[in-house]
């Protein structure tokens, strides 16, 4: 069954969604981002390559033609990636199909709509048997 884990209370999304790739990939694991939307994709594309030399993230587009050398894709679409092992969520909704994958990884910030819906998607997991763990990003808990 797919674990899941929820990173709350981010105060930057994008910059919490780096550290945790970067550390992911420290560790020699391949990685998906669902990001559907182009404006966040780019975003996190951008603080990916702000990153120190010595942190660098070799990351490209789902689609491109260096996918299958490439440790960490960003993906609009789940449909036709290869890789179910680690899935981290930059949608709104939940990932059709995150179940095919080992475990799922979902960033939530501060603001209230975003809050709402990773509120939603938690039940929504917790609803069907799923086990959430959570993390609170400013390290109350």
């Amino acid at each position: 069954m797919t674990q899941i884990f929820f990173y709350h209370n981010a105060a930057n999304r994008i910059a919490k969604t780096a550290a945790l790739i970067g550390k992911t990939c420290a560790q020699k694991k391949a990685l998906l981002v669902y990001a559907p939307d182009t404006e966040i994709a780019a975003a996190l594309d951008r603080q990916l390559w702000g990153q120190p030399p010595t942190s660098f993230v070799p990351h490209v587009a789902a689609d491109s033609p260096l996918a299958a050398e490439t440790p960490v894709l960003i993906a609009s679409t789940l449909e036709s990636v290869a890789q179910d092992e680690r899935l981290f969520n930059l949608s709104n909704t939940v990932p059709p199909g995150f179940s095919r994958f080992t475990s799922l990884i979902e960033v939530v910030g501060q603001g209230e709509e975003e809050r709402a819906d990773g509120r939603q998607r938690a039940r929504f997991y917790k609803d069907r048997g799923y086990a959430v763990r959570y993390v609170d990003c400013t390290g109350r808990n």
